[in-house]
């Protein structure tokens, strides 16, 4: 009789099952993950520990995928040409001059009791020509100088009133060899806010506010006007004057600048109140918050939202997945939710709903908020590029005041074409959603390209680390940078044994004190070269299992690991290892540009 070599038509399709599986990255959904998540894209990994576990929190019953995406509305452009605009987008650099792209696929947010709660003042920034409004502000930063009061104490030097004093008191600190105010130029948004702080209330006029608005809604190349805008500049040339501002300056970053200021060497410099209240922690004494002095001889504040938050418009296709991110918009906006945002108690609110409570170290801003001498900053991305370039060029003498004007007017009426070849062509896009078995599709192609890249064993990376969905598209060098989180993150190699790497393993699973610790299955660490089994147990997770080429991690074993983390998350088991001096997203843009390619995904967790 003749031998059977066939196989059974249950065990081909068992095969082809196993290997879709394999091809996309996930496993089997169950009951939970068969609910449409709903998408949220923070601006940063600071919202990632403390921010983005309250909301879940406060809706536990509401499958919500948080992503660190990027600070940029370009990325989230280069999202929605591709179909991919998550369903709720945080981002802090904005305008509506930057925004309009999005507005057609933004919901309107005008009826909603946020927006209502929103004083007027601050609600007209956002507020299209048609009267819809597509974005909120949650708690703003407010921008000033900060003093070191000691110094001033010591030297018996008055603390400024107003810009006459504040220019006195610079004299003063320069006679006993102390720099009398300096500040962080090299970066466009000290260019930026120190030429709009000096001018508010020409900024906050009827002219001014007529000009913001003729540049915010135009959807042509607008200029500045004739009438506020040759006195801005004026004014920002004799602050340098004033302030002894050189070219050296430009190369200043703001590390050094607050270590000289802890240290004494400078008395003033511009900073936000969070760096007030953090140099108080530093051992300073009694650093005191100081407004910008107009010349009208008032105080006033520039301030910036932490972050603003839009809807995606496809959430209006689903009653109840549009039910569920009003939720959150609601939970977002609370005055529970903005006091977890604030924490530092170093902002103020722009909503009458919401109260927080100013730090004694801002106490003496209470005055310039009550008589609501505040400005939003223009914050669009050309403003932060043409101010800095321009900025920078008065500080080296190379043009002044009116050349400045006209360079500025000119950069505006007729921008840069930022529009750049594509370095990459990807023609499969993966999925970002978390399967239980496993994982995230997305995630794991990027984790198994670096793992590659770093030549190590294995690689652990925080859930944080990569921005959202491998679209298929085509990639300029920019859009190749935005796959990486916006924030420093950075590759550690070590050689580790199996218990070494099975202890940073529960570490990242389970999290500890002072540590991320995972809040949701999304927020779970992402691992390429072997596969892990973690148990769900009311919402904590533990490590069960670690598997090496299908085989239980001895404790004996030694592999080459590299770990992705940002500095503050560092771990002792990673200071043996050594340190890649170039950042994971500058490591990956070059990786990329070289013809690197990437990986496919894997199946590397399994979440019982």
């Amino acid at each position: 009789m003749k031998k059977k070599t066939g196989i059974s038509f249950a065990a081909v399709l068992l095969t082809m099952l196993i290997m879709a599986s394999m091809l996309t990255g996930c496993g089997t959904k169950d009951e939970k993950e068969d609910a449409d998540s709903i998408s949220i894209y923070l601006w940063s990994a600071s919202l990632y520990n403390e921010y983005a576990p309250y909301i879940q929190s406060k809706l536990p019953d509401v499958d919500i995928e948080f992503v660190v995406g990027n600070n940029d509305l370009d990325y989230y452009k280069f999202l929605k040409k591709n179909g991919q605009l998550p369903d709720i987008i945080t981002a802090r650099r904005f305008s509506l001059n930057d925004a309009a792209e999005l507005q057609d696929q933004l919901m309107d947010l005008s009826y909603t009791e946020e927006a209502s709660a929103m004083y007027h003042t601050y609600l007209s920034n956002y507020t299209n020509p048609d009267g819809t409004v597509n974005w909120l502000p949650l708690c703003g930063e407010v921008d000033g100088f900060i003093a070191n009061k000691a110094l001033f104490d010591k030297y018996d030097i008055p603390l400024p009133t107003d810009y006459a004093s504040f220019v006195s008191a610079c004299e003063a600190f320069e006679k006993v060899g102390i720099r009398g105010c300096a500040s962080d130029f090299e970066y466009d948004y000290t260019c930026m806010e120190i030429l709009q702080g000096l001018s508010i209330p020409e900024l906050h006029s009827m002219d001014g506010q007529v000009w913001r608005s003729q540049y915010e809604d135009s959807s042509e190349a607008t200029g500045l006007d004739t009438k506020i805008w040759p006195g801005i500049f004026e004014r920002m040339e004799q602050f340098i004057e004033d302030t002894d501002v050189s070219e050296e300056d430009l190369k200043l970053s703001y590390d050094p600048v607050e270590e000289m200021f802890l240290q004494g060497k400078i008395a003033m410099t511009r900073r936000t109140g969070a760096g007030a209240v953090s140099y108080k922690e530093g051992g300073v004494v009694d650093p005191v918050m100081l407004p910008y002095f107009g010349e009208d001889g008032e105080e006033w504040l520039l301030t910036y939202p932490s972050f603003h938050v839009a809807l995606n418009k496809d959430l209006e296709k689903d009653d109840k997945r549009k039910e569920q991110a009003l939720q959150i918009l609601n939970v977002m906006l609370s005055e529970e939710g903005q006091n977890v945002l604030a924490k530092g108690e170093d902002v103020i609110s722009y909503s009458k709903d919401v109260e927080l409570e100013l730090s004694p170290v801002l106490s003496n801003l209470k005055s310039c908020i009550d008589k609501n001498h505040l400005y939003i900053r223009l914050a669009s991305n050309e403003f932060f590029s043409v101010s800095q370039d321009v900025v920078s060029k008065m500080i080296t003498g190379e043009c002044d005041a009116k050349q400045a004007y006209e360079a500025f007017d000119s950069q505006l009426k007729n921008p840069q074409d930022n529009t750049s070849d594509a370095v990459m062509t990807l023609n499969k896009s993966y999925s970002n959603e978390f399967y239980k078995d496993g994982g995230n599709a997305s995630s794991s192609v990027m984790a198994n390209t670096l793992r590659e890249f770093y030549g190590s064993d294995v690689l652990i990376a925080p859930a944080y680390s990569f921005t959202g969905t491998v679209i298929q598209a085509d990639y300029t060098e920019d859009m190749v940078g935005y796959m990486i989180m916006p924030n420093s993150l950075e590759a550690w190699q070590c050689d580790m044994t199996g218990a070494e790497l099975k202890e940073y393993l529960e570490t990242a699973v389970e999290g500890a004190e002072g540590l991320f610790t995972p809040f949701n299955r999304g927020s779970l660490p992402t691992v390429s070269g072997m596969s892990i089994e973690v148990e769900e147990n009311n919402g904590q997770y533990i490590l069960n299992n670690v598997l090496l080429d299908g085989k239980e991690l001895s404790d004996t074993d030694t592999v080459r690991a590299t770990c992705l983390e940002t500095p503050d998350h560092i771990v002792p088991a990673l200071e043996k290892g050594k340190h890649e001096e170039t950042r994971v997203k500058d490591a990956w843009i070059e990786y990329i540009k070289n013809g690197g390619s990437l990986a496919g995904p894997e199946n590397y967790i399994t979440l019982k």
